[in-house]
């Protein structure tokens, strides 16, 4: 699904070379639900933004859901994000004065699907975040939680090959972090390939396997949840 090969990304200054990813290597498969831990300044959002062909690389090869990304133009890019990828951001990034219904539907356009099929896959992936009835609200008449589920249901109604999270409960309360965490990992076991950042050990601990990225470099070990659903309270990961 996701293969990246020695990629190095390096920002320059006129006096600073900063090395963000060294050598990086990673291979996620299909229907895996990947953590991404590490500290502030680490590589992380460097990552995510490479992973999630926002940003370039200067060294290394990518190939996403089997396509070479190096070498791409931006229009090529463009497509293959919008066709592959599905994002759910920390801050939700819903257009405040667009309904539910119209803030999904507006990428869906951008890609050039019929009125009809935008409809059912909108309807459809309300349905699966519990937000059926509320399609007509706007979000400052939802909860935090309830706002980061319509982002899910917008990055799912694309039916994204991969989805990208970034911190998603990083501003929620701890009851609705553990209801986002709940319907992402339903959403794993349906088949949802996820790569998840985030600076909470617990929900890292949920899951099967642990990217752990320190000064632009990978640590890549695995731990096994209990169950599915892990319980998210108990002990944290140690590396």
């Amino acid at each position: 699904m996701l293969n990246m090969h020695n990629i190095s990304r390096i920002y320059q200054t006129e006096t600073v070379r900063t090395h963000a990813l060294r050598d990086f290597s990673l291979s996620v498969k299909p229907g895996e639900f990947v953590a991404v831990t590490g500290p502030s300044g680490s590589g992380k959002s460097t990552f995510l933004n490479i992973a999630g062909l926002l940003d370039g690389f200067e060294e290394g090869d990518y190939q996403l859901d089997g396509v070479n990304v190096k070498g791409l133009n931006d229009d090529e890019l463009s497509r293959l994000r919008n066709e592959k990828i599905g994002f759910i951001f920390q801050n939700y990034n819903l257009i405040p004065d667009f309904s539910l219904f119209d803030n999904i539907d507006m990428p869906l356009r951008y890609r050039g699907f019929s009125a009809k099929d935008r409809k059912q896959r909108i309807e459809s992936a309300l349905e699966k975040v519990g937000l059926s009835a509320r399609k007509d609200y706007f979000p400052r008449q939802l909860s935090g939680g309830q706002q980061q589920r319509v982002a899910i249901a917008r990055a799912l109604a694309g039916d994204p090959k991969i989805l990208l999270a970034d911190e998603p409960t990083g501003n929620l309360d701890s009851l609705m972090a553990r209801q986002v965490m709940e319907l992402l990992h339903q959403l794993n076991s349906e088949g949802s390939t996820i790569i998840m950042v985030t600076h909470d050990p617990d929900q890292a601990r949920a899951l099967s396997r642990n990217i752990q990225i320190i000064d632009g470099e990978m640590s890549d070990f695995s731990i096994y949840a209990p169950h599915s659903g892990a319980d998210l309270s108990s002990s944290t990961i140690t590396a």
